[in-house]
């Protein structure tokens, strides 16, 4: 069987999970905007909830699997997809988050997200002809990091263990362990 072959017997969500481009034409992309529907309808639920046990118990059936009872997310939260967000245990994610999970993003233990922090795995080409193609690039975030207020992380970049993002960092490559980074674009501005 050649790598073609395989990738048609892959769902759309598969293939992105593998970092597949896939064009808005892609006869499947329907599938996409079904699971974005049924997404929307609970975050509806969710970003009314009263108290941060519902808030967990909506999210665990938006991304198909139980959160942690020490994971802890404050309303509002916002997501397009929602079952490839994977999220450890003793995370905190603070209010007016929004992750694009198409590509997958992967929070590990004790890490903590400050408000308004935008994690996306997709992206689209600059060129004019190609510009309406997802290009998803999985986002890790590994134990112990700590993203700051405001913070964009971009597609495809890991954040290494116990490193910080400064609040209003736009991460659009990897950050190493143990190191604080900053700026438009982030720079490591200091190691420990």
């Amino acid at each position: 069987m050649n790598a073609r072959n395989f990738n048609e017997n892959k769902d759309i969500f598969e293939r992105m999970m593998s970092g597949e481009p896939v064009p808005m034409d892609d006869p499947e992309y329907s599938n996409i905007r079904e699971s974005v529907n049924r997404t929307f309808s609970l975050l509806s639920t969710l970003n009314t909830a009263t108290h941060v046990d519902e808030v967990r118990e909506i999210l665990s059936k938006i991304i198909g699997n139980e959160i942690d009872p020490t994971t802890t997310i404050f309303p509002p939260f916002h997501t397009n997809i929602g079952r490839n967000i994977h999220l450890g245990k003793r995370v905190f994610i603070n209010h007016a988050c929004s992750f694009l999970d198409l590509g997958g993003i992967i929070i590990e233990n004790d890490v903590m997200i400050g408000p308004r922090v935008n994690i996306t795995s997709e992206n689209h080409p600059v060129e004019v002809k190609s510009r309406k193609t997802l290009v998803p690039g999985k986002v890790l975030i590994k134990e112990n990091a700590w993203i700051g207020a405001g913070a964009t992380i971009l597609p495809g970049v890991t954040v290494g263990e116990n490193s910080v993002v400064a609040a209003g960092a736009v991460v659009n490559k990897d950050v190493p362990p143990n190191t604080v980074v900053g700026g438009v674009p982030a720079k490591i501005l200091r190691r420990f």
